[in-house]
């Protein structure tokens, strides 16, 4: 059983959209198009967040590999040459303050290379699957926890977009991340379905669930961006908390990220920001 949060991005419907006519059962022609317009601007809003967070995830990749790496690996020769000219009666204390900095050296450059790795856009050359699966490789590789990846089998993955299989490889890594930073899981699962209209993104964990402040999080960016994604392609995001059994407390998280196969499969969205 799921207790579901359902966020999809939808337009406010002014009071006029809501006038039936004079039977009381439809709604007029002018409230129609007025949806559909809002609709559109939806849609429009959506793709122009999503290439904007493209665009400032680039930026950073840049200025993290170029700055902050090159401040990094100067470092490293210079704790290197203080370890070379530390003399030979120097207190051991020396040595240990080295160590430690030499520690913490290498993990902030390994959080820094990760970070660059994440930031940039993925390869999708060999299509969406194979990025999926080689993600979630080197995610389970990189944390510890047990991750499996399914996948339905259908002709319309392999022809899918760039830009499309961008926001669905996005999705699915903002998803397994929030398992990473908050679930206090052991295993997660990330899946792919399909039916005849939609395609969808299915990522869970065994973790502790949506606790009250998970619940309050659920505005930060990351979920904003996960709803842009979903809403440029005519989808949207539910996340729940699964229940095993009914009688046992809440434990798990459920993603559900749905897209629009006519939307997806329509290029109407520009290629990712990548200049």
């Amino acid at each position: 059983m799921d207790t579901s949060i359902v966020v999809p991005i939808t337009a406010h419907v002014p009071p006029s959209a809501a006038r039936h006519g004079p039977d009381g059962t439809a709604a007029s022609g002018s409230a129609e198009r007025e949806i559909a317009l809002l609709r559109a601007r939806v849609l429009e809003l959506s793709t122009e967040l999503v290439h904007a967070h493209e665009a400032a995830c680039e930026r950073v990749a840049r200025e993290l590999h170029d700055s902050v790496g090159a401040e990094l690996t100067a470092t490293h020769f210079a704790l290197a040459g203080v370890e070379t000219w530390l003399p030979a009666d120097a207190p051991p204390q020396c040595a240990a303050a080295l160590e430690v900095a030499r520690r913490s050296l290498n993990a902030a450059t390994e959080a820094t290379r990760q970070a660059v790795a994440e930031l940039h856009a993925p390869s999708l050359e060999t299509g969406l699957v194979s990025a999926l699966s080689q993600w979630t490789g080197d995610f389970a590789a990189r944390t510890q926890l047990l991750t499996r990846f399914e996948c339905a089998t259908d002709d319309r993955l392999t022809r899918l977009p760039a830009a499309a299989a961008l926001a669905i490889f996005r999705v699915a890594q903002e998803a397994l991340n929030n398992v990473a930073k908050h679930a206090r899981a052991s295993a997660a699962e990330v899946r792919l379905e399909v039916s005849r209209r939609h395609l969808m993104l299915v990522v869970s964990d065994d973790g502790i669930g949506l606790t009250p402040q998970a619940r309050l999080r659920r505005g930060h960016f990351g979920l904003a961006g996960m709803r842009a994604r979903c809403a440029a392609f005519d989808g949207s995001v539910q996340i729940g908390t699964r229940r095993h059994v009914a009688a046992t407390p809440a434990r798990g998280t459920l993603v559900r990220a749905r897209f629009a196969w006519d939307a997806l499969l329509a290029e109407r969205v520009a290629a990712p920001f990548s200049s």
